[in-house]
C-alpha cells in the first residue's frame, strides 16, 4: 500500500513538472516557475498552481527566461517574430522561430510577446469601463462609458471601440455623444504599417448627427521599446457628414497627418495621447483636429480607474454650432487579456 502511495504522489509530480514548463529568473537570482503568458507595456505575466490570480512582473527585473511555449514577438527594429524564448547565454537571448532559424537578441530589444496558441481567444483583448457624475445644484447629471476589443495576428490587428456620453441639468438641453471605430493595420518591415479605419461620430454640441469616416494611410514607429512608442502616420480620408441644420449630406476628402505617443510603464500608471490634423482637399480653407489624451492607473484582478479627454475642432462650423467640443470622462473599469 506505501509503494502504490508513493508511485501515486511520483506520477502526480512529473505531471506538475510537465505542466510548469517556464521559468522566470529574477535580478536578486530569485525563480519563479509557471506559465509564460504575456510581455505587454513593460510588465510580464507568468500563471502559477500556486496562486489564483497571474502575477505582473517588470520586465527590468526579469535576468533569464526559459519556455517552450510558442509567442508572437515584437522586437525594436519592427521584427515579428513567431517561435520560442530562451536566455541561453546571458545578456543574448535565443528566439526559436517556427520556420527554423534562431535570432539572438539582447533583452530590452523585446517589445512584446504573447503566447500563440490556435484558440481564437488567446488573441483576444477587451476592456470596458463606466464613469457617472451628479451635481445637486442645477441637477446636473452624466453617464458614460466606452468598450474596446481586438484580435492581434502574426502580421497584423483588428480593434473595435465604442464610446458613449449622456448629461442632462435643469434650463439646458441635454448633450448627447457617442463615437466608435473599426480600425485595421497590417505590419511591414523595419516598423512601417498600413492603416485603415471606419469611424463615425454623433455630437449634439456641433450640431453634428452622423459623421462617417473612412481613412487609409501608412505609418512607423518611431520609438518603439518596451516602455513606450511614437508613431507618425498620414494618408487620405473620405467624410460623409449629416448635419441637425443642413437638408443634404456633406461629401468632402480629406488628407490626415497625425502621431501617438504611449507611456506603458510610469509604474502602475500609463499615457496615451493622440493628435490627428485633417485639412480638406475639396472645402477650401476648411480643416479639423481630433485629439485624445488618456491616463490609466492599473489596480488588482485586472480592474483600473481612468480618466481622458477627448477633444474635436472643426474651423469651418455649421451655422449655430460650437467650433470646439471636449469630453472630460473619469471611470472604472476592467479589462482582458
Amino acid at each position: 500500500m506505501r509503494l502504490l502511495v508513493c508511485s501515486v504522489c511520483m506520477f502526480f509530480f512529473q505531471i506538475n513538472l510537465v505542466a510548469q514548463k517556464d521559468s522566470l529568473v529574477f535580478t536578486n537570482n530569485n525563480i519563479m516557475v509557471g506559465e509564460v503568458k504575456a510581455l505587454d507595456k513593460g510588465v510580464i505575466t507568468i500563471e502559477t498552481d500556486y496562486s489564483d490570480s497571474d502575477f505582473k512582473i517588470e520586465w527590468d527585473k526579469v535576468k533569464e527566461l526559459y519556455s517552450q511555449s510558442t509567442y508572437l514577438i515584437n522586437l525594436t527594429d519592427g521584427r515579428r517574430l513567431n517561435g520560442t524564448i530562451s536566455s541561453v547565454d546571458y545578456p543574448d537571448w535565443e528566439i526559436y522561430r517556427i520556420t527554423g532559424d534562431t535570432v539572438v537578441v539582447q533583452r530590452d530589444e523585446i517589445v512584446y510577446f504573447k503566447s500563440y496558441e490556435k484558440d481564437f481567444w488567446s488573441r483576444v483583448s477587451a476592456s470596458i469601463d463606466a464613469d457617472y457624475s451628479f451635481t445637486k445644484a442645477n441637477n446636473f447629471n452624466q453617464i458614460g462609458g466606452r468598450a474596446n476589443i481586438g484580435y492581434t495576428a502574426p502580421k497584423w490587428w483588428l480593434k473595435a471601440s465604442y464610446s458613449i456620453l449622456r448629461s442632462n441639468q435643469d434650463n439646458v438641453d441635454p448633450v448627447k455623444r457617442q463615437d466608435g471605430d473599426l480600425s485595421y493595420r497590417a505590419f511591414l518591415k523595419k516598423d512601417w504599417y498600413f492603416s485603415s479605419v471606419i469611424s463615425f461620430l454623433s455630437n449634439t454640441e456641433q450640431l453634428l448627427n452622423l459623421r462617417a469616416n473612412l481613412k487609409a494611410g501608412m505609418g512607423k514607429y518611431i520609438i518603439h521599446t518596451n516602455v513606450s512608442y511614437l508613431a507618425v502616420e498620414g494618408g487620405i480620408s473620405g467624410v460623409n457628414e449629416n448635419f441637425e441644420n443642413r437638408v443634404s449630406n456633406l461629401n468632402s476628402l480629406e488628407a490626415y497627418a497625425g502621431s501617438e505617443l504611449n507611456l506603458y510603464d510610469i509604474g502602475d500608471w500609463s499615457l496615451l495621447t493622440r493628435l490627428i490634423v485633417y485639412p480638406s482637399l475639396t472645402e477650401s480653407g476648411r480643416w479639423r483636429i481630433d485629439y485624445v489624451l488618456d491616463t490609466k492607473y492599473d489596480l488588482p484582478l485586472d480592474f483600473y480607474v481612468k480618466a481622458g479627454l477627448t477633444l474635436n475642432y472643426d474651423n469651418q462650423a455649421v451655422e449655430g454650432a460650437a467650433d470646439v467640443d471636449y469630453v472630460v470622462q473619469t471611470g472604472i473599469g476592467w479589462e482582458f487579456n
